[in-house]
This record gives C-alpha cells, structure tokens and sequence, in this order.
C-alpha cells in the first residue's frame, strides 16, 4: 500500500511520515481486561498504516483507502464524543483524548489510513487505528508519552469517545506487542511481561479462523456483560473480580443469588486462572501443553459468557475432530474469529476439515491465517 504518495495525492503536499499499528488476536484470557485481570495477546501481521502530516489551523481532516467516503474534515476545538462519525470517530477520537489529557496537537492534522486488519472479525481494527493515530501524532508533536500511555489514551477514545467501555488489552497489544512473543498483561498495574512464542522451532502453527461473521460491541452486548462483572464483583464485596482468588470459586458462586451473575463470575476468575496456566506452561516449553486450556476457554466462553455463535462453536469441533491441539473463540465474540492451534504437518488437514464443516453447515466459507507473533506499533519513514 503507497500511502505516502495516496496522501500526496490527496492533500497535496507529502506526508511528514508513515507509521504502522497492528490488529491483534488474544491467545487466553477474555473478558478479563476490564475486570483487571490477565491477558496474553499477540501482535499480527496485519496492520493499519497511516501518512500523516501536521497542520496549523486546527482542521484535522481524515480519510480511509479503505471506505468509498470522502475526507472528513473536523475543527479540533469542536470535537464531541458519543456524535458518531463511523469509522473516523476512531482517530479523531484519539484527538479528543490527547486534548483532554492536556497535550499539545490543537494545530491538527491530516491523516491517510489504510488497513489490513480485517474489520468485524474480533481482531482489534478499531485499537489498529487508534494507535496508528496516537503514535503518529505522538511523534510528530513530540509529546513524549510513552506505548503504555499512548495504549491508555487510544483506550479511552474508545470508550469516552467512540462509545464502546473496552478495557485496555486491545490497544495495548497493538502498541506494546514484541516480534515472537506473546505478551502477558497485568490489566490492574499495566506491567508487561513478553513471553517467547516462537512456534515455527516446535512445529506448531496457530491459525486464525475468521467465520466472517460481523461482530458490533456497540450494540449493548459488551456493556451488559460488563456491567454483570462489575455487579457482581460488588456483591462479592471486591474491586475487581480479579480479587476472587481460584480456590475461592465455589464459595464465591454460592453466595451470588443471580444465576447470569454466577455465570459472568464464573467465566472470569477461571478465565484468569487459565491465563497462569498457559503461562506455566510456555515458561516450563510446553507449548503444545496449552492446547486443552485453549478449547475450555471457549466452552467457558460458550456456555457461561455465552458470546460465542454457531459458526465459532463449529470453528472449535472441527478442528478438535480433526487433530487440532486446541481451539477456542478470541475476542469480543457474538462472531469474529477463532484461533486453532495444530501441529504443522496438520494444518491444512485442519483447514481443510473447518472449510468443509462449514459448507456442509450452509455457512459462509471462512477465511483461515496463520497467526505469526508480529511487532507492535512502529514508524515505517
């Protein structure tokens, strides 16, 4: 993609730079980050990119290779949250949260995106073009903040900004993720930890199954699911339920009358628990060790979050019958993406094995990638 000479194309002038931020996919832990739990996601090949230039006026003006729309043109000083704007609502989103935390970019922009990352598919795209955004402008308005501050920042575009009450996994991975590695995130304190994930040296591959069914987290789902951890976590006198400890489980559940309560309590402290099993597990090598954790993640995504779908739940039984290691749904779910761990002598018997389930289902053929830990966030020129 010639972003640089699209936006010259455009604007008229040539960009001051171009820079890159990665969708992500999450190996374990899901529906954790906002309860300041524990996380493992890795960076994808797949990227937003994004030729920006500074302006002087206070017009930030945006526009998408991507969409048949044309540039969004927007005063800095009048930007509104919650006003809409479709996907420009995501970088100009970053705007606001830069302007409301106090840093200097009231001259504007011009920006030119463009995405790989495919949209709706449980990958973060919208983080993608968020960071793309933050970093950009972070460089060129030299405002020194650091990936970690920048991830914080692009998360609250989206939920002051954008509307959706994400936690802060999704643009912290794009932000902060490391070639070959997973990284381990501690959702209360923000520490990082990258963990070697080079699968190639085991004869692993990990795919991702996209069903290619849209996922919208705007449409309340999320939000209800949030707010049951956040009731529960209240009647269970803590913060967070990252304050539930494992062991505790049982006599936790007990004393939740709400039979959804219980379900949401129930996913996210076991959630959490399977996050330092993986951990364990990738620290002692054992990587095909995580393939069982993987596939009951999903069927506690399935039956006590219940945001899985048909589509993902066959993603799952397929691979599994047909050799796969592990497989589990990734993501905010109701759609989106599944990731299959195999070995990779059998990877396209599994790829074959889930197309086939699918057409015999009468679903739309999905799209199958391996996902290969990929850098985070980056300038490009």
């Amino acid at each position: 993609m010639d972003v640089a000479g699209e936006f010259k194309d455009l604007y008229g002038y040539a960009p001051e730079g171009v820079w890159a931020a990665p969708g992500r996919v999450n190996l374990i832990g899901e529906y954790t980050d906002f309860n300041e739990g524990f996380v493992m996601p890795l960076a994808l090949p797949h990227v937003a990119v994004a030729a920006v230039g500074r302006r002087s006026d206070g017009i930030l003006r945006l526009h998408s290779a991507d969409i048949d729309e044309p540039v969004a043109e927007l005063a800095v000083d009048t930007l509104t949250p919650l006003s809409g704007g479709g996907w420009a609502a995501y970088p100009a989103g970053v705007v606001w949260a830069l302007r409301e935390a106090g840093h200097a970019v009231d001259g504007g922009a011009d920006i030119h995106l463009s995405s790989t990352v495919p949209t709706g598919a449980g990958l973060s795209s919208s983080a993608a073009l968020e960071v793309v955004t933050a970093l950009a402008l972070n460089d060129l308005y030299e405002l020194g903040l650091s990936r970690p501050e920048l991830a914080l920042l692009a998360q609250r575009a989206e939920n002051a900004f954008v509307g959706v009450p994400c936690g802060v996994m999704d643009q912290t991975a794009s932000a902060c993720c490391v070639d070959g590695h997973v990284l381990h995130l501690d959702c209360r304190d923000l520490s990082i930890r990258q963990v070697p994930f080079d699968l190639e040296s085991q004869g692993l591959r990990l795919l991702v199954v996209d069903t290619r069914v849209k996922h919208a987290l705007g449409d309340g789902a999320y939000a209800e699911r949030r707010e049951g951890c956040e009731t529960g976590a209240r009647q269970l006198g803590v913060s967070h339920l990252r304050d539930v400890d494992y062991a505790e489980l049982p006599s936790a559940l007990d004393r939740l009358n709400d039979e959804r309560i219980r379900r949401y309590v129930r996913h996210v402290v076991s959630d959490d628990q399977r996050v330092a099993r993986v951990m364990a597990l990738l620290d002692a090598g054992d990587v095909r060790g995580i393939g069982p954790v993987l596939t009951e993640g999903h069927a506690s995504l399935r039956d006590d979050l219940r945001i899985s779908c048909p589509e993902l739940d066959l993603v799952v039984s397929s691979a599994n019958g047909a050799g796969a290691l592990g497989a589990r749904m990734t993501g905010g779910g109701f759609g989106g993406s599944a990731v299959v761990l195999v070995e990779e002598g059998d990877a396209e018997a599994v790829a074959k094995s889930v197309r086939a389930a699918f057409e015999g289902a009468g679903f739309t053929a999905p799209r199958v990638f391996p996902a290969v830990a990929s850098p985070g966030a980056r300038r490009l020129v």
